[in-house]
């Protein structure tokens, strides 16, 4: 991998030493300049684990991408700065109840004077470091904690807080994974009917002050509490994803 030009697709900085101040810069980094998209699901082009592949589309391309190549790609980039880190699986919860494919999302931990949770492939989630204590972090997005989930050792809820209560997003495992072995899940979520991500496209990216959403012919802008949406004919598309997102699709 090439770190230089890594750092320089995300706008980013090469942390003097592996700490905490540039684990908060590279994730913020990240999560600003870099989509997460599905736009090649819904084209028909395979996503294959492979760095290089990813590396090429992310870095060279400019594009986005799910969490297997964002979270996969950023979580060897954090190992080449020298950071110590965790490739792990987790379970996404969905909004009616129910759990998605077990064990179909990928994320980071990285151990600081102890583990952290880093993901900048989960679409709208925190977008800072969150530690597997149960404290409370906030930012424009919302407030969030990591609780361990009782009676299952390894085991941790990623929660978020509406209203007064916690609501349950992810659960995850701390247990190693290797990139490749999420091939299956990989696989299912490109072709499966039953896949969040084989009915519409999503491009989405967080602003200073909320986010911008392209999902399907509509862009929403939200800040705060104030969502605009608009319908956005066919033919202006490739403008907006080139505007509003950097992606010229090839």
């Amino acid at each position: 991998m090439d770190v230089k030009g890594y750092l320089e697709r995300i706008g980013a900085i090469r942390p003097g030493k592996p700490d905490f101040a540039g684990l908060e810069h590279l994730q913020r980094q990240h999560l600003f300049t870099v989509p997460f998209e599905n736009l090649d699901i819904l084209r028909k082009v395979p996503i294959q684990l492979d760095e290089n592949r990813i590396y090429d589309k992310v870095v060279r391309r400019h594009r986005g991408g799910f969490c297997y190549e964002l979270n996969g790609l950023f979580h060897r980039l954090l190992d080449q700065l020298g950071y110590r880190t965790r490739l792990v699986a987790g379970t996404v919860k969905k909004e009616d109840g129910g759990w998605a494919l077990a064990d179909s999302h990928a994320t980071v931990l990285v151990e600081l004077d102890g583990w952290w949770l880093v993901d900048v492939g989960f679409g709208d989630s925190a977008r800072l470091p969150l530690p597997l204590t149960g404290e409370e972090r906030t930012d424009v997005s919302g407030t969030y904690r990591v609780v361990p989930v009782s009676g299952r050792e390894g085991e941790y809820d990623l929660q978020r807080k509406q209203g007064g209560s916690w609501a349950t997003r992810l659960r995850f495992s701390t247990t190693p994974k290797e990139l490749r072995e999420f091939a299956p899940q990989c696989r299912f979520n490109q072709t499966s009917p039953d896949s969040p991500f084989t009915g519409k496209s999503i491009v989405t990216l967080p602003t200073e002050e909320g986010r911008i959403t392209l999902s399907g012919n509509t862009l929403v802008v939200t800040k705060g509490e104030t969502k605009q949406k608009e319908e956005i004919p066919s033919s202006s598309l490739p403008e907006v994803l080139r505007e509003r997102f950097g992606i010229v699709l090839q």
